[in-house]
């Protein structure tokens, strides 16, 4: 018996090492130290110091964070940037009218002259990445509050930052690593004059829409071009029409090869956030609370939304994107309900704890400091779970009702009444309401608010909810469709020459109604009574499990020495690596590494939202019209492989083992979209737009050549 018990013991520590063998994002500045060999022993041709150095140009300098929200990457040397359609929706929606519908249209400049201005987007450049952990540590102490220590971080990050050695015209920012047991700063050099260039229809560059999202076999040709402006002098300047295209210190090289079964990948960019050494309660409660609960929400929203959206072209450009935000998360959710399911990610962290207490029990010093350190996190995640439950259906419903966003805007006006800053805050007060109502259908926001409201009451009510919505509820007669009826005749925030006409000619006055709007008070009532009863408890049961993970997350490496870490993303530039490879994600139905323009063809439906193909597309794959694009009489479109990726990750080069340019990574197969939490090579993949077939687009649809021409592109075939 004691032999088996050993032998499972080293078949968990194998299994473990060897099964993960693709997960990790790495940080690119230790490569060489952590990960070279590995990433040689894959395929790899270059080395660490052609992915990241400072002194010499490398992969990282052709790498942006894309307006801070998704990755971007420099294809030319004017500047010439590719990211993903989604990524650049925003513009291409804020560009987009009934009669210029770029949406549904596209979009493609002939020349420098038609390049559209986006204001308020930028890119950042990563120029270089230093390990500060001593410094910003410095003077924190284990009997510290989470309060007290983190003052005590942000002072000594603060002193970091005013004495760190950088370029007039640059910046840095400092982040925690390791649950925050270790800092790094990034020194950076961010352009603010990034134009639109180019994009393709919906029809492409968001072919499947819903249906697809999250799916693998993919079909979407999910990218835009921007290009960064510069002034005369290369450096970051704000818009004018006397700037230039931008000289990049490295721009990717393209490759026409693709890839094939076991070929090398690797996705360079910036992922938002994963959690992978949560404890297993945590997994538990994402499983079977917290998760459902955010899909049902939803569930209802995007049924209300979708029926505007099919009978009303103008309500269509509206809420496009809010439909596609409130859907991406949604349909993720489902799958990592699923992947973590499948995968028994629960057990397989009770296990990998039964082994982590054997370990510090059998030894004196780490009992000491780690004996009762699992149990704590369980109990803490116990207390955690009914606050977490109520802050998802506030976060969840309170985002999606429009008039409480626009509540909360005039709120904060009118608190600044009698300040020094109120006429600036009056000023952006306007500002941001414009940006709302652009985007506004009040119609579209009363069946939300019925619908959201509803199932907000019926997760909650066994909570003590404000009088203030019990009685609107009464007085509705228990109908929400009756309750926003008349809430939305009493108030005229629903209205927007109203509201922005009576802030421009008498702000006071309008403010001042604002004390008594009937709308305004329930969102007031509802916003005092999560501050009251749920967020002081919530804040506090989080701080203890942050410290606790903290403890957990360094417990964790000093009792695994044999394991190599990585960790957890957190918006900050990553390096993840694998092969292209197929997988099975049920009984008896494998998933091949590629699809093609056949499958696009297979999947039309004329005139349908999601399935529709454009004449031109359509009469290119007749005449199998290719150009030098196309390889063996096919035309790729999207490819697979096991990188380890994240939203954030949107946009970011898929890389081959030269270093060349072969695809956009765009998504994650459904089944794998557990990553975040638990990666598992079986069935995590990411998904890639193949270069060749941007290109196709770009070249043969778009009649964009001259784009094409900018590029480099080369094969290593013989």
């Amino acid at each position: 018996m004691k032999l088996l018990k050993y032998v499972l013991v080293i078949c968990f520590v194998f299994i473990s090492a060897v099964g993960r063998a693709d997960e990790g994002m790495w940080l690119p500045q230790l490569l060489a130290k952590l990960n070279e060999s590995h990433m040689k022993s894959l395929g790899m041709k270059i080395s660490a110091s052609d992915i990241y150095s400072v002194n010499k140009g490398s992969l990282k300098d052709a790498i942006v964070s894309f307006g801070g929200f998704c990755t971007g990457e420099v294809i030319s040397d004017k500047g010439l940037v590719l990211t993903n359609h989604h990524c650049g929706f925003g513009s291409i929606q804020d560009h987009s009218t009934l009669d210029h519908n770029y949406i549904r249209d596209g979009f493609w400049a002939k020349n420098h002259g038609e390049e559209i201005p986006n204001p308020g987007l930028f890119v950042t450049f990563i120029v270089r990445i230093e390990d500060v952990s001593n410094k910003v540590l410095a003077g924190v102490k284990d009997e510290m509050s989470e309060n007290e220590r983190q003052s005590q971080i942000d002072k000594n990050i603060a002193a970091i930052r005013k004495g760190v050695k950088k370029e007039d015209y640059q910046d840095s920012f400092i982040r925690g690593f390791f649950e925050g047991n270790q800092y790094f700063m990034f020194v950076t050099e961010t352009y603010r004059d990034v134009r639109l260039v180019g994009a393709p229809p919906s029809a492409i560059g968001n072919f499947g829409k819903d249906t697809d999202n999250w799916i693998w076999p993919r079909h979407t040709g999910d990218f835009s071009m921007f290009r960064i402006y510069a002034g005369k002098d290369n450096k970051p300047a704000a818009y004018s029409p006397d700037n230039v295209p931008y000289v990049p210190k490295r721009s990717l090289a393209i490759s026409m090869d693709g890839v094939k079964e076991g070929d090398f990948t690797m996705v360079f960019g910036f992922p938002g956030r994963t959690m992978e050494y949560l404890h297993s309660a945590a997994v538990d409660q994402t499983v079977r609370v917290n998760d459902p609960t955010k899909i049902a929400i939803r569930d209802k929203a995007l049924a209300v939304i979708d029926g505007y959206m099919r009978k009303d072209e103008q309500i269509k450009i509206q809420y496009a994107s809010k439909y596609a935000g409130i859907s991406n998360a949604w349909k993720k959710w489902q799958g990592e309900v699923l992947g973590l399911t499948k995968t028994n990610a629960v057990a397989k962290k009770q296990a990998y704890e039964a082994e982590f207490q054997k370990r510090v029990n059998a030894n004196g010093a780490l009992k000491s400091k780690y004996g009762d350190l699992l149990q704590q996190l369980e109990l803490a995640y116990k207390e955690l779970e009914p606050l977490g439950l109520q802050r998802d259906y506030f976060n969840e419903v309170f985002s999606k009702i429009e008039l409480f966003s626009i509540s909360s805007q005039l709120n904060q006006a009118m608190n600044a009444q009698g300040k020094d800053n109120y006429e600036t805050i009056l000023k952006r007060t306007q500002d941001r309401l414009k940006g709302i109502y652009e985007e506004y259908n009040a119609e579209v926001d009363r069946k939300l608010f019925a619908a959201l409201m509803e199932v907000f009451y019926q997760g909650l009510q066994d909570y003590k909810l404000p009088d203030s919505f019990t009685k609107l509820l009464k007085d509705a007669g228990g109908d929400f469709n009756k309750m926003a009826e008349n809430i939305y005749a009493a108030t005229t925030m629903d209205e927007e020459q109203k509201t922005l006409g009576a802030l421009e000619t008498d702000a006071k006055t309008r403010l001042e109604q604002h004390k008594t709007d009937v709308a305004a008070n329930l969102f007031s009532d509802l916003l005092t009574y999560f501050s009251t009863t749920v967020s002081g408890q919530l804040n506090e049961a989080q701080d203890k499990i942050n410290r606790l993970q903290r403890d957990y997350m360094r417990a964790q490496m000093e009792v695994f020495r044999e394991k190599t870490f990585y960790p957890d993303a957190n918006s900050t530039m990553r390096v993840t690596y694998g092969k292209a490879m197929s997988y099975e994600p049920r009984d008896a139905v494998k998933y091949e590494i590629y699809t093609y323009l056949d499958g696009v063809m297979e999947k039309y439906k004329p005139g349908d939202y999601e399935f529709d193909v454009p004449e031109k597309l359509r009469e290119l794959y007749a005449k199998k019209d290719y150009g030098k694009y196309g390889a063996n009489g096919k035309m790729p479109v999207c490819f697979i492989a096991r990188n380890h990726t994240t939203g954030g990750n949107s946009g970011s080069p898929a890389l081959d083992a030269y270093g060349n340019l072969i695809g956009l990574n765009f998504d994650r197969a459904w089944e794998g979209t557990m990553s975040d939490i638990n990666y598992d090579p079986s069935i995590c993949r990411n998904i890639m737009v193949d270069i060749r077939y941007i290109l196709f687009i770009v070249d043969k649809y778009a009649g964009a050549g001259h784009l094409v021409k900018e590029m480099k592109l080369i094969s290593k075939k013989k």
